[in-house]
């Protein structure tokens, strides 16, 4: 059973930077699309970045564009999301999730993922 793990996760000041990644150990990332989602208190679930298994295909919120990069690491076998700019209302928990029938898309909609980690809480606050 695929299991996934965020990590990176922490409190920054307004500005700062933070970078986020998701492993599975025991799996090749690459046969999965991915997306990073957040949840915020009292909000539902929203979708903020994602990626297809070939990495050629990427998607943002518009709430992150510029801001937010998502990307893989193959030799590390992760895929990483870089935060810069960040805002108070970037506070959340982050999640991310795979799917293995996207192909060579991805999709910003929660429901197209199977798999979801734990979790990592970003808090952004001076």
């Amino acid at each position: 059973q695929l299991q996934l793990v965020e990590s990176g996760g922490g409190l920054v000041q307004p500005g700062g930077s933070l970078r986020l990644s998701c492993a599975a150990p025991g799996f090749t990332l690459d046969h999965f699309a991915i997306g990073w989602f957040r949840q915020a208190p009292g909000k539902e679930r929203e979708g903020v970045s994602c990626i297809s298994s070939s990495g050629g295909s990427t998607n943002y919120a518009d709430s992150v564009k510029g801001r937010f990069t998502i990307s893989r690491d193959n030799a590390k076998n992760t895929v990483d999301l870089q935060m810069n700019s960040l805002k108070p209302e970037d506070t959340a928990v982050y999640y991310c999730a795979a799917s293995l029938f996207l192909f060579n898309l991805c999709s910003l909609s929660r429901n197209q993922y199977a798999y979801w980690g734990q979790g990592t809480q970003v808090t952004v606050s001076s």
